[in-house]
């Protein structure tokens, strides 16, 4: 019989796994700062690992709750060490050229090995005293469940250990999410205006974690370079600002066919379409704009990207464009025209906006569902339609039956 899931086992264990992305992350920033040679990977040889030229980081990640301290004999302390030591012997890393961190969440009791591994600019660097704590620790345990960390430790002669050790370095009291993504936020904040540093950051992390899923999931994947962040970074950069607004993914690569269209098929502008003879191909690709431009301008607004106002600004330049060219239409239309030459202008007008409409609400917001889409809306609200009369023709097609003879 299966073990019944322990949910609080389940939520440790999702915590766990973003705390690593956000620290990845949180590297990935602090290395891109210095240039663009450099990868960083998750899950490969470690928690997370680095790599700048020939040099590389291993990192090992311990997230614990509030008031754990890392003991001399904490399975936290020699788990990283039996990791780190059967790398050695295996000859999987060379300590001349490697940094090994260990940043814990966990307190670092003073004078403990721990303790005396934090980095030179604590003050309280001490390589010797911890090697001499951790032989003492490791002589003094008969842990069964420390065995194979004892062993792997012992199967280093003193020079290799004594290496090992000096190549070390504990991290302890470590900052937690919140404080890690508002380390991001503040990096954010330089890259962007203060406002969009939150809607910047959301991005950034979302390619991050979706990147780093595809390098795990796939053993032997490429890492995250450093040419592929700095791109990303600067093209989000440019996405965001007072010229451009942000295309996200997700809401691109919606479709007709997405649960939030499947409606559509009694929406106004689908009757506007089917009114001037549009065919079901085309109509479509009308409500997959539609449901991309409804989806891209509601996060824009609930992100605060758009300024107040600046929506309704650009509706009303696109409702202008239209107008003229409505007018005109009607105009060569006259009053005798045959309903099959009234489609045949509409779906003029209609294929204008289809292939040539291209008012953009920002001057680098180049993405064209955002006006066809838009005009969709618009159409949806009867301020825009294509056939001449399609205000009388919707109303009657639309309303209760009976209530145009009085018999509802």
């Amino acid at each position: 019989m299966n073990s019944p899931v322990n949910p609080f086992e389940a939520s440790a264990s999702a915590l766990g796994y973003l705390y690593q992305l956000r620290v990845a992350l949180q590297r990935c920033v602090e290395l891109s700062r210095g240039g663009i040679e450099w990868s960083v990977a998750i899950e490969a040889t470690d928690d997370v690992q680095a790599q700048m030229g020939s040099r590389t980081e291993l990192t090992q990640l311990k997230k614990r709750a509030d008031n754990v301290r890392l003991t001399d004999l904490s399975s936290d302390l020699w788990k990283t060490i039996r990791v780190w030591s059967q790398a050695v012997t295996e000859k999987r890393i060379d300590l001349a050229e490697t940094s090994l961190y260990l940043i814990t969440t966990a307190e670092l009791p003073e004078g403990s090995a721990g303790f005396f591994l934090q980095p030179k600019a604590t003050g309280h660097r001490d390589k010797q005293a911890a090697a001499d704590l951790l032989v003492q620790a490791r002589q003094s345990s008969k842990s069964e469940t420390l065995a194979k960390a004892f062993d792997a430790f012992d199967a280093l002669d003193e020079r290799r250990r004594a290496e090992l050790v000096s190549r070390i370095e504990v991290i302890g009291d470590a900052p937690g999410m919140d404080e890690i993504r508002n380390d991001l936020l503040g990096y954010a904040s330089l890259a962007v205006e203060r406002r969009f540093a939150d809607a910047f950051l959301q991005r950034l992390e979302g390619w991050f974690f979706e990147r780093a899923s595809v390098q795990m999931s796939s053993p032997g994947s490429d890492p995250v370079t450093g040419a592929e962040f700095d791109e990303l970074f600067t093209d989000l950069r440019s996405q965001i600002g007072e010229h451009n607004l942000p295309i996200d993914r997700d809401i691109f690569d919606l479709t007709a066919t997405d649960p939030a269209a499947v409606d559509a098929a009694d929406k106004i502008f689908v009757h506007q379409l089917r009114l001037i003879g549009v065919g079901t191909e085309r109509i479509g690709y009308a409500v997959r704009d539609w449901v991309r431009a409804f989806a891209q301008r509601s996060r824009w607004a609930n992100e605060n990207l758009v300024r107040t106002g600046e929506i309704g600004a650009y509706e009303r330049r696109l409702v202008q464009e239209w107008e003229s060219r409505f007018a005109e239409m009607r105009e060569e239309l006259g009053e005798e025209a045959t309903e099959e030459e009234m489609k045949r202008q509409a779906k003029l007008i209609y294929r204008w906006v289809d292939h040539d409409a291209r008012m953009r609400i920002r001057p680098n917001c180049e993405e064209v569902f955002v006006t066809k889409g838009s005009y969709q809306m618009l159409a949806d609200e009867l301020q825009v339609g294509w056939h001449p009369d399609f205000t009388a023709r919707l109303a009657a097609l639309l309303e209760p039956t009976g209530a145009a003879d009085g018999r509802s």
